[in-house]
């Protein structure tokens, strides 16, 4: 009888072991994406006006990236290759959705949430989705952020109308909301909190997406965060990245009140850089060039933070180039899920960035975007060079990122070497994604492919 107990007494420690071990090699994933927020718009990132408690505290915790890339400088793009790991033209998103068209996210494109949803995490999405044309979201025909593996969802099409104050165009699981008596970025981060409270199973690894709508105009800011900022000229703008920072502190903050930090990948990071030219519409580049829809550095630099306790050493700074598209590959390393093998993949593992360490990439970082100022449209980076081109592709700038970050010394007359062999890697890179991209698409548009792969626009 006594040997009987003992096994039994064994049988449970051992099973209750593996149960601890499945937890804790299944981390739980949040991506918190602020919208149009620019590369200086934080403390941490130098900005010597913003009060940003919470966004400083994550880069305390983990790694901040001095060169996080978007992987559009606007915003449907950039959220899609986040999702997918693919790079715009690949997937199919590579314009800002709105209008009638029937463009948005195709199901047939394979979601991190999808396939972690598939390995038995919890998924809810929160925030802007803005991967449907505005008459296509929460229409039936067309797919949402359900068909997309969130089990839970509540979602804006686009901006939050009229502004961030009383927005009245949230759907919650394809049901409209009505009008909110609250400031955006405040109310989806309570939904979130509420999600992680109260509606998901604690027994299963979680994946949380937080896509807050500030500081993206209209804006709305309440007055307890204008209060930092008297009567500055931005303190709108200004008032609003704080309102951003306080909805960021009630995710954190509930992760630490439910034990749910320590094992948690969090990735913070904003879609693009900061619209306007000044007055209360101006976020800061943090003195890069461009802004904006731009492939110059302001408009594709952007903050970017990871915490995951155990894996990053607190107080990290990594000079490596991240990207959007990586956060996919990346988050489905860290839970042990296999990378697509069917189709190309962009995204690379970010974690030796994690500690500084560079990153091995099968396709080169490469941007194309189709509203920018037209000499800076298509831009492929290698190491610490940058390729920049005209939308026609035949007009280009060179620059060393390292030695010119602003972008002002143009190189291709100085380093013709380097300048050919950025050119045919840009023109390699270019026809691969042509060649893969879903070209119907493209052609229904006023954006139609040429030979040679060259747009017209």
């Amino acid at each position: 009888m006594f040997f009987k107990r003992s096994a039994l007494i064994l049988v449970v420690v051992f099973s209750s072991l593996h149960m601890a071990s499945a937890k804790e090699s299944s981390p739980n994933m949040v991506v918190f994406l602020a919208d149009d927020m620019g590369w200086g718009d934080s403390a941490v990132y130098g900005s010597e006006l913003i009060v940003s408690p919470n966004i400083d505290k994550l880069a305390s915790q983990g790694v901040r990236f001095t060169q996080a890339y978007s992987a559009c400088g606007v915003c449907s793009p950039s959220r899609a290759s986040i999702l997918t790991g693919r790079t715009p033209y690949r997937n199919g998103v590579w314009a800002h959705l709105s209008g009638k068209g029937p463009a948005h996210l195709r199901s047939t494109e394979i979601t991190y949430p999808k396939l972690l949803q598939q390995a038995g995490y919890q998924t809810c999405h929160v925030g802007k989705w803005h991967l449907n044309s505005k008459q296509m979201f929460n229409h039936p025909d067309y797919p949402q952020p359900g068909d997309h593996g969130y089990d839970y969802w509540m979602a804006t099409h686009n901006n939050a109308e009229p502004s961030h104050k009383n927005p009245t165009n949230f759907v919650r699981n394809g049901k409209a909301v009505g009008e909110v008596n609250a400031f955006s970025a405040p109310f989806v981060a309570k939904e979130a909190v509420h999600w992680l409270k109260e509606i998901r199973d604690p027994a299963k690894p979680f994946v949380l997406s937080v896509w807050v709508h500030e500081p993206h105009l209209p804006i709305g800011t309440d007055q307890p965060f204008l209060e930092h900022y008297g009567d500055h000229r931005n303190a709108k703008y200004l008032g609003n990245i704080t309102q951003l920072d306080y909805a960021l502190g009630l995710v954190m903050d509930t992760l630490e009140a439910e034990d749910l930090a320590k094992n948690t990948l969090f990735i913070f990071t904003s879609d693009n850089g900061p619209e306007g030219r000044g007055g209360e519409m101006g976020g800061s580049t943090g003195g890069l060039s461009g802004r904006k829809r731009d492939d110059l550095e302001g408009g594709i630099r952007v903050p970017g933070i990871v915490r995951w306790p155990g894996h990053i050493k607190p107080g990290t700074v990594s000079d490596v180039p991240v990207i959007g598209s990586d956060i996919f590959t990346t988050v489905l390393t860290a839970a042990g899920v296999a990378i697509p093998t069917d189709r190309t993949i962009d995204g690379a593992d970010m974690a030796p960035a994690f500690s500084g360490e560079l990153i091995e990439r099968k396709v080169p970082l490469f941007w194309r975007t189709h509203v920018s100022t037209p000499s800076s449209r298509v831009a492929l980076r290698v190491g610490d060079w940058k390729l920049i081109s005209n939308d026609t592709m035949d007009v280009f700038q060179l620059f060393n990122l390292v030695k010119d970050p602003k972008e002002s010394k143009n190189l291709v007359d100085k380093m013709p070497e380097k300048f050919a062999e950025l050119k045919q890697m840009m023109f390699e890179t270019w026809a691969g994604i042509e060649a893969e991209g879903p070209s119907e698409w493209w052609l229904e548009s006023k954006v139609k492919p040429k030979k040679g792969g060259k747009l017209s626009y």
